[in-house]
């Protein structure tokens, strides 16, 4: 019985992955598809979007399927119920993605100039997701406590493209609001994956631990 209780765990494990790597193929397609001005980039997110919808439905059901089955009990009741807590910020980013790409689809930013450095933020939300999952599947505290701590290089980012915007269009005629707003609003939807995955990595410290570390975002 416990055998085929930890198979099911090591699928539960390797189905995590699995969204989490949608979820890191999203947001990098989604910088490619803005620097390159690319919507048929952006389309594949929208498609991930819904293939990430769908892995969540299956981690749930695969969670609740343990529970109810196999009646688990201290640490492994906390895997499960914080699997359960994060494919919905993994789903969130998904979403998030998504938003990104129908903004490149639909406002006709052709290429970005990269001035907000969104790549860089872009880079780092990425490796954030990347290193949680593995710090779940490997119930690695030290490696979620990194991710929580990244989230500074996040906010950081995120409060220089504010300025870099001051910067850039401030007291200038003839400015084009709209594309300056739809930058910062990626920019906004970079820094709230990274809030996301705080929160994954968070449920990550309640799996291993039993308590749940830090501020939820």
């Amino acid at each position: 019985m416990r055998n085929r209780f930890d198979n099911e765990l090591q699928t539960l494990d390797e189905t995590m992955r699995e969204m989490g790597e949608l979820c890191e193929s999203s947001i990098s397609l989604c910088i490619e598809a803005l620097m390159d001005g690319n919507p048929k980039k952006a389309q594949e997110v929208v498609a991930k979007a819904v293939t990430i919808s769908r892995k969540e439905r299956e981690v749930e059901n695969m969670c609740l399927k343990l529970l109810m089955e196999q009646q688990p009990v201290a640490t492994d009741l906390r895997v499960i119920s914080a699997a359960l807590k994060m494919v919905s910020d993994l789903e969130r980013i998904g979403d998030q993605s998504n938003d990104i790409a129908e903004i490149v689809i639909t406002e006709n930013l052709s290429a970005a100039n990269d001035i907000l450095n969104l790549r860089r933020m872009a880079d780092v939300v990425n490796d954030m997701v990347t290193s949680s999952i593995e710090a779940f599947v490997n119930r690695d505290a030290q490696l979620a406590r990194h991710v929580i701590a990244r989230d500074d290089e996040v906010d950081e980012a995120f409060n220089d493209a504010k300025q870099k915007l001051i910067e850039v269009f401030g007291g200038k005629n003839n400015v084009n609001m709209e594309y300056a707003l739809n930058l910062l609003m990626i920019a906004k939807y970079f820094e709230r994956i990274g809030d996301h995955t705080v929160n994954i990595a968070q449920w990550v410290l309640f799996a291993i631990t039993g308590v749940r570390e830090g501020n939820t975002n």
